[in-house]
């Protein structure tokens, strides 16, 4: 859904999209990053209003949700640990009985004018890992660490079937984006769904939503606030089966290489 849902009537306006949604046939609803706030990096300075703790007001909002329309949700929340203060940018997989399936942290954190991320949460230090969704593995990244494509060959490597990459970017540098998702998707076999924020006041946000197949091929691209597509296990299976699905990660060559970066850093 290339849509947020903050401010007055929010809920409702999320209640009805995902009524739509089911109504289409949707088992999941991927939401964009950080969806039930305005976009608050475009603020150099911390506001301690857009984070909360876990289980507080947003994190409700996406279990009433799912629960009431039977569809599960991946969306967003910053969360402020209780006893550290640490904040996070961390991605919400709430099944459609508005329970908890998993969580992810944003790792790789953009400092720039309208992304200034690093001054409302930290970055994460847990990488991304499989989660069954009702039998269906998928993964989850947030946006920018599409750019270090480490935490998408691992989630390809551990099985997953599909990438869900909520994302907030700018329409002018969206062919450099759909670049590298269709690489991802081309290079771990397996589906890739990434969701913009769209264009709002007083934010550098916009561009189209996209979803690439095994193969890198386009199934949609579309700045439409709702796209419902069909994802088909075996043909994961098969273009794992073909060129360069086939070919070894071989991590016990790199991953010895990558402490000796780590130690020389």
């Amino acid at each position: 859904m290339t849509e947020v849902f903050h401010g007055e009537g929010g809920e409702d306006r999320l209640l009805a999209r995902l009524q739509t949604a089911k109504e289409r046939g949707a088992a999941l609803a991927v939401l964009p990053e950080l969806p039930l706030d305005p976009w608050i990096a475009v603020y150099r300075q911390p506001r301690d209003r857009d984070a909360e703790e876990p289980g507080g007001r947003r994190h409700a909002t996406l279990a009433r949700c799912a629960s009431e329309t039977e569809v599960a949700i991946l969306g967003g929340v910053v969360v402020r640990d209780p006893q550290s203060g640490r904040r996070s940018n961390s991605a919400l997989l709430v099944g459609s009985d508005g329970g908890l399936i998993g969580e992810y942290q944003k790792l790789h954190l953009p400092e720039e004018e309208g992304y200034w991320e690093t001054a409302h949460y930290q970055p994460g230090s847990r990488p991304p890992q499989v989660i069954d969704l009702d039998g269906f593995p998928v993964g989850i990244q947030i946006c920018s660490d599409v750019h270090r494509p480490l935490g998408a060959q691992l989630l390809a490597a551990s099985g997953a079937h599909v990438l869900l990459v909520p994302r907030a970017t700018p329409r002018e540098s969206y062919d450099r984006w759909r670049l590298v998702l269709r690489a991802i998707a081309v290079t771990g076999s397996f589906y890739v769904v990434s969701v913009n924020r769209p264009e709002e006041p007083g934010a550098p946000n916009g561009g189209p939503t996209l979803v690439v197949g095994p193969d890198g091929g386009v199934i949609a691209e579309t700045t439409h606030s709702l796209v419902v597509v069909t994802l088909r296990s075996e043909l994961v299976e098969a273009a794992r089966q073909s060129y360069p699905g086939y070919l070894p990660y071989r991590p016990e060559v790199f991953s010895e290489s990558w402490k000796a970066v780590k130690e020389g850093s």
